[in-house]
């Protein structure tokens, strides 16, 4: 009986060894993927966006983002062209704009002090784990995002409110400077909602994290590639809005459009960007974007 018992004991304390060997081995491994996957993830990400900026910088029409600011660009020209008649529906479209970055900043603020509570409710009840320090800087990094996130709709809003005053202003003399000063507001608003955006999207992948690395660089890797499909143009879109820049440019006064029909007309033109300075949009090698079966 004494030899069972001693089995017995022998059995269960080398089950209870096995079990911590198998345990911190899959914390080793967690470990290890945790320095492997999630750098590699956020390596994908910032490889897509540098691309992306570059991509803006030299050819900005092939992206989502760089026709926004020619339209936006030429819709100023439009609208200040004849504030008589379009200023109530330049300040009503601004509007709009105001509304949807004061809910994403509200949102994102929310979500920061969410996250914020979370993280000092736990850290009070386990402060000497080290496992725990690993699980705080997930949560911080998603606050971080959410943070970005508030900032940049807050400039968006500042932005936008100031362009609604300025776009109603009388401007007898040098107006075509004033107008192009507005439109470089417009366009910067545009990109702090572009940058804001962006921000939520990286929470994605670091809230995944808290799951594991694993699902972490899956979500990165897709993210990259939906993104791909969500920013670049397809040649049918270039088209069409080349051809309601021809339309337009046949049917308004020059003063009206000003430079932002030449801008697109000309191959050595500028495309003027707020945050990113003068951008040229290329030479008349890359205008084949201008046909349909480009």
């Amino acid at each position: 009986m004494t030899m069972f018992t001693t089995w017995v004991w022998q059995f269960k304390h080398q089950r209870e060894g096995l079990a911590d060997s198998i345990t911190m081995n899959f914390q080793m491994a967690e470990k290890y993927l945790d320095y492997a996957l999630v750098p590699s993830g956020l390596l994908v990400l910032g490889i897509y966006h540098g691309w992306l900026l570059i991509t803006i910088i030299r050819h900005p029409r092939r992206t989502v983002i760089g026709l926004n600011i020619a339209s936006r660009h030429r819709w100023i020209y439009h609208m200040m062209g004849d504030p008589q008649k379009n200023g109530i529906l330049a300040v009503q479209s601004l509007r709009n704009n105001l509304m949807a970055s004061t809910v994403l900043a509200s949102i994102a603020i929310t979500l920061s002090s969410l996250i914020s509570a979370v993280v000092s409710n736990t850290s009070s009840s386990s402060k000497s784990s080290m496992g725990y320090t690993l699980h705080e800087v997930k949560y911080f990094a998603v606050l971080i995002c959410f943070l970005t996130a508030f900032f940049c709709n807050m400039q968006c809003t500042r932005y936008y409110a100031h362009v609604s005053l300025l776009v109603n202003v009388p401007c007898a003399e040098e107006k075509e400077e004033f107008t192009e000063y507005v439109a470089q507001k417009l366009n910067r608003g545009g990109l702090f909602w572009s940058i804001g955006l962006r921000a939520f999207y990286f929470s994605f992948p670091l809230l995944l994290w808290t799951f594991g690395p694993i699902p972490m660089f899956a979500c990165s890797c897709l993210m990259a590639l939906v993104l791909y499909f969500l920013d670049t143009t397809r040649s049918y879109s270039r088209y069409v809005h080349n051809g309601l820049v021809h339309e337009e440019h046949g049917n308004l006064d020059v003063e009206s459009i000003g430079d932002s029909i030449e801008s697109v007309r000309s191959g050595d033109s500028m495309l003027y960007c707020a945050l990113l300075g003068s951008i040229k949009l290329g030479s008349t090698s890359d205008a084949n974007f201008l046909s349909p079966l480009s």
